[in-house]
C-alpha cells in the first residue's frame, strides 16, 4: 500500500482536516506526491508574478487546498492526472466532503468543458 512520504507530510501541515482525511483515503490506493499545501501571500505573490497562479486570492492561503500529482510525477501523462481528479472526486463525496478538482471545475463531470486545466489543484468548496 502507498503511504506519503517525509515531505509530502511536511506539507499537509496546516490543511484543514476535511481535506486531509480525504487524501488520506487516496493514498491507501493510488501513490501520490503533495507539492504544496498551505501557502503564505508572499508566496502566492511570487507565484502571480511569474504567471503560475491566476489569482491574488487562492484557498491555498486558507489550508483549503491542495496541489498534489500521481508519483512518481509524469507531466505528460494526463489519463493518471484525471484518474486522480476521479478517485479524489469519489472519495470526497463517500465521505460527504465538497471539493472541487482543477480539471473539472464546475464538478459537471465534463472536462472538455473546463477554460482552465490546473490538473494538480483540489479545493474545499464552502
Amino acid at each position: 500500500m502507498p503511504k506519503y512520504g517525509k515531505r509530502s507530510k511536511e506539507r499537509l501541515k496546516g490543511v484543514n482536516s476535511k481535506l486531509v482525511n480525504v487524501l488520506n483515503e487516496l493514498i491507501k490506493i493510488m501513490d501520490v506526491t503533495i507539492i504544496e499545501g498551505l501557502r503564505s501571500k508572499e508566496r502566492q505573490e511570487q507565484l502571480l508574478a511569474q504567471g503560475k497562479t491566476k489569482t491574488r486570492y487562492s484557498k491555498h492561503l486558507e489550508g483549503k487546498a491542495v496541489d498534489l500529482a500521481p508519483y512518481p510525477i509524469d507531466w505528460e501523462d494526463r489519463e493518471r492526472f484525471h484518474y486522480m481528479g476521479g478517485m479524489l472526486r469519489g472519495i470526497a463525496h463517500e465521505m460527504d466532503v465538497k471539493i472541487r478538482w482543477g480539471g473539472d471545475w464546475d464538478s459537471d463531470g465534463e472536462i472538455a468543458d473546463n477554460s482552465f486545466d490546473d490538473l494538480v489543484h483540489v479545493e474545499l468548496v464552502d
